[in-house]
């Protein structure tokens, strides 16, 4: 049994991105020119550059194995709406776990098909500036300091 839990780990850790939680991450600062939208990004662990979002400007980039994304964007929003209002017409999906609104951002996260999305949002003067981060479940804990940098540092 002993034997099992520890193939089970190595399993586990086989396919975490290494990166993800070692402490030699390469990060770079990140701007989206036409917002001055700016976040610190971990470039050594989304390596992979997909072009622009489907919404608004910016990118979205993925790791090497396209098991995880991070998006970092600008929305229009023209009426310069507070989070909560901006965030009620996204019409977010039912089961948030977390969700905080201030009236300078918004950050939601939950789990969908056994991966976390992460979602923050700073108000900006006409726009609202995103990160989006999506990630396997089961790596949270190798995730959660790359996530928190990452929201920590988006500025608008």
């Amino acid at each position: 049994m002993r034997a099992y839990r520890l193939s089970a780990a190595l399993a586990v850790f086989a396919f975490t991105p290494a990166l993800a939680f070692a402490g030699d991450t390469e990060w770079r600062r990140y701007v989206i020119p036409s917002t001055v939208t700016s976040v610190d990004m971990p470039v050594s662990i989304f390596t992979s550059d997909a072009g622009p979002p489907e919404d608004g400007t910016g990118r979205r980039f993925f790791t090497e194995d396209r098991r995880a994304d991070l998006t970092v964007q600008s929305v229009p929003n023209p009426e310069n709406e507070l989070p909560a209002t901006f965030l009620a017409k996204q019409r977010p999906p039912a089961g948030i776990i977390y969700k905080r609104i201030t009236s300078d951002f918004f950050v939601v996260s939950s789990i969908r098909k056994d991966r976390i999305w992460y979602n923050r949002c700073n108000r900006g003067n006409g726009t609202m500036n995103c990160v989006l981060i999506n990630y396997p479940s089961e790596e949270k804990r190798q995730w959660d300091d790359v996530v928190t940098r990452i929201s920590r540092t988006l500025r608008s």
